[in-house]
């Protein structure tokens, strides 16, 4: 095992739903820490995200690209970064399906300019020695799982099967190669879906929740048969933080909820707890679910075997999907304004 020690922390991607929950969370787990957050602040991006953590001393934001390499050169090499947690990265695949130059630009390029960056302060002009930069990827690059099929681990070949996944796995292929051929000391993570606090209101869960108290349809592609393994953000945060500083160098680990679901099934869910806690002047939050056509290439199931990262770290993920659900349900019921920021 490769012992990590953080002093100086540049996120990028910091402003985003994973991000901004695990700026929150490093900065609360090691009160020593320096945390830099790097975001472009996209329509991904918000710093009302960042509200707990934008006062602290601790924690900077810097607004700008990643794919500007004389600002993450100046950030690197200006300031006594020992390591990258690498979140920045185009993440929605209809998007990438109805425009996906841009999921090349940020998540191949700009991964490129900061591995550059970091090779050339950290191996050039240092010595290398307790520095890390952890890539934050998906299951996503693996492609699709039919029901029967065992569940992807680290050792699952790549077959990415959308713009986003495919520039995620290029991505996971340049952060491998700058280890393998430069030396640069990396670690990495797969994540399954996450949901939880701040999450866009475009992604699923959150417009379940959105449609259901505006009492519009609840969109659900297909017949809502597709299968994906949910992870509560903070466990997914959690994770990271434990690979980035025990990981092994140069290893991925596969972080997952163990929590498959149907679509279908997690949208009845949400119902039934809207149902509990506001409930509709007449009839079910369930009489909103409508079938709309299904995404292209729409991938079937998506499952992690996280048993090495169990085995290795002793991380298993805290929350229950029944736990995590309502936990987040909770949370958008109390911060309205959030979906007012992405109408």
């Amino acid at each position: 095992m490769t012992a990590h020690s953080p002093k100086s922390m540049l996120v990028t991607g910091g402003a985003g739903f994973i991000g901004a929950n695990f700026v929150e969370y490093v900065l609360a787990a090691d009160p020593t820490l320096l945390v830099t957050t790097l975001d472009a602040l996209t329509y991904a991006g918000s710093l009302d995200n960042l509200s707990s953590v934008i006062e602290n001393p601790r924690h900077d934001f810097v607004k700008g690209d990643i794919t500007n390499r004389e600002l993450v050169d100046e950030l690197i090499s200006g300031r006594p970064i020992d390591t990258i947690v690498h979140f920045a990265a185009e993440s929605h695949v209809d998007r990438s399906i109805s425009g996906p130059a841009a999921f090349i630009e940020t998540n191949l390029v700009g991964t490129f300019t900061l591995l550059e960056s970091a090779r050339d302060a950290w191996l050039t002009k240092g010595d290398g020695k307790d520095v890390r930069f952890h890539h934050v990827s998906t299951d996503e690059v693996f492609g699709s799982l039919a029901e029967s099929d065992p569940a992807f681990n680290e050792r699952t070949p790549y077959s990415p099967r959308s713009p986003y996944s495919a520039s995620k796995a290029g991505s996971d292929h340049l952060v491998n190669a700058y280890h393998h051929t430069y030396g640069l000391p990396v670690t990495m993570t797969n994540c399954s879906n996450n949901y939880g606090p701040y999450q866009h209101a475009e992604k699923f869960i959150p417009t379940v929740i959105r449609s259901a108290l505006a009492e519009k349809p609840i969109p659900i592609y297909g017949a809502g048969l597709n299968i994906r393994d949910w992870l509560y953000v903070t466990d997914h945060c959690e994770a990271i933080d434990m690979v980035t500083r025990r990981g092994r160098d140069g290893q991925t680990y596969l972080v997952g909820g163990r929590s498959e679901r149907r679509n279908i099934d997690i949208a009845r869910e949400i119902c039934g707890i809207l149902d509990e806690l506001r409930p509709r002047a007449s009839g079910k939050y369930t009489d909103l679910l409508t079938s709309v056509t299904d995404r292209l290439g729409h991938d079937f199931r998506y499952a992690i075997d996280c048993s090495l990262i169990e085995a290795e770290l002793g991380w298993k993920p805290r929350e229950s999907f029944a736990s995590g659900i309502r936990k987040t349900v909770n949370w958008y019921l109390a911060n309205p304004s959030h979906f007012e920021r992405h109408a």
